[in-house]
């Protein structure tokens, strides 16, 4: 087996505390023997499970990052039994950046598993991920929300999986995140997604999307600290009692979900977050930029249920989501 070019500068396997990087060699222009240092904490105590927690797997996404940050100055061994390995900022180019992908080779780490260790920079830390970091972890918690151009009631998501054991497993942690909202999420496209490499793994999967805009407020980062304490302590490896509050499930069952806009133009919501809609109702209008006197052009859910997601600048493209509209199944 080819190995990684990266390398972890702390051991992922003793006990303590240990605070460091995976740095990962990049030669560029301003420094020809130069790396990407990707900060990483591992806290280990004993034998136990194994939790890899991970955010800004895409850069402009921060209750990951902020919730993960405070874990790694307040979790003490004595606290765990087992290892909790915590990267805040998965896609650490893109982070610094503040953008979706990675600005060195416009990679989206979540569509780049299971990676190259001789590909891209984003290929590069996708195979250290597949090959060196999951296979040690039992359970997974990857935080996204909707980055800048997106925003999404906060919830956390399970998949329907072939293998029903994992399947069951991942709903049961979803629930355990106790979320505001618990999502069967439906993928758009599952290539090369974190997610499937986890699942295809046979691990334990919780993903999240909490929020967007581009940043993060008090009660997203509040739902995503607690939401992190939860899993931990229902995988055995945090000791104390889990904060449980009424959480609304919802279901993604097909592609009727999803509302795309056809048209270029200036986004008018006409339904917020969390309300109703029925199918037939306009959920938007795209009016044009150009010019004056044209009436817009609406956009209408295909199905009746509430708004999880819209789009989220005030400018849209052909193409964009515009709307995703999730059933309630409680």
């Amino acid at each position: 087996m080819e190995t990684s070019p990266i390398k972890p500068t702390i051991p992922l396997d003793q006990d303590g505390c240990h605070h460091g990087f995976l740095r990962l060699p990049y030669s560029r222009d301003d420094s020809a023997w130069g790396s990407i240092m990707i900060p990483i904490t591992v806290i280990k105590n004993g034998d136990g499970p194994t939790a890899l927690l991970t955010g800004a797997n895409h850069g402009d996404e921060y209750e990951g990052p902020v919730a993960l940050q405070e874990l790694t100055v307040t979790l003490r061994p004595a606290d765990i039994t087992g290892r909790v390995i915590i990267v805040p900022a998965f896609n650490y180019p893109a982070f610094r950046a503040g953008t979706r992908t990675s600005p060195i080779d416009k990679g989206n780490l979540n569509r780049a598993f299971p990676g190259r260790f001789n590909g891209t920079v984003t290929e590069k830390i996708a195979d250290y991920f597949q090959r060196y970091l999951l296979p040690l972890a039992d359970i997974v918690v990857d935080f996204h929300s909707g980055g800048k151009t997106l925003d999404f009631v906060p919830f956390a998501a399970a998949h329907i999986l072939d293998d029903k054991a994992t399947e069951a497993a991942c709903f049961a942690a979803m629930a355990a995140f106790n979320a505001p909202y618990s999502v069967q999420l439906l993928e758009i496209d599952s290539v090369g997604l974190y997610d499937t490499a986890v699942e295809d793994m046979g691990k334990v999967l919780v993903s999240t999307e909490l929020g967007g805009g581009g940043s993060a407020t008090a009660k997203s980062i509040a739902i995503a600290k607690k939401g992190l304490r939860n899993v931990l302590i229902h995988a055995g490896i945090l000791r104390g009692e889990m904060q449980i509050d009424p959480t609304i499930r919802l279901d993604m069952p097909d592609g009727e979900c999803f509302v795309f806009c056809e048209d270029d133009g200036l986004f008018e919501p006409l339904t917020d977050l969390g309300e109703d809609v029925q199918k037939g109702q306009a959920v938007a209008r795209i009016w044009p930029v150009d010019r004056t006197g044209i009436m817009p052009v609406e956009l209408k859910a295909k199905i009746s249920g509430m708004l999880i997601s819209r789009h989220f600048p005030g400018l849209i493209k052909s193409g964009d989501c515009a709307a995703v509209i999730g059933l309630k199944t409680d």
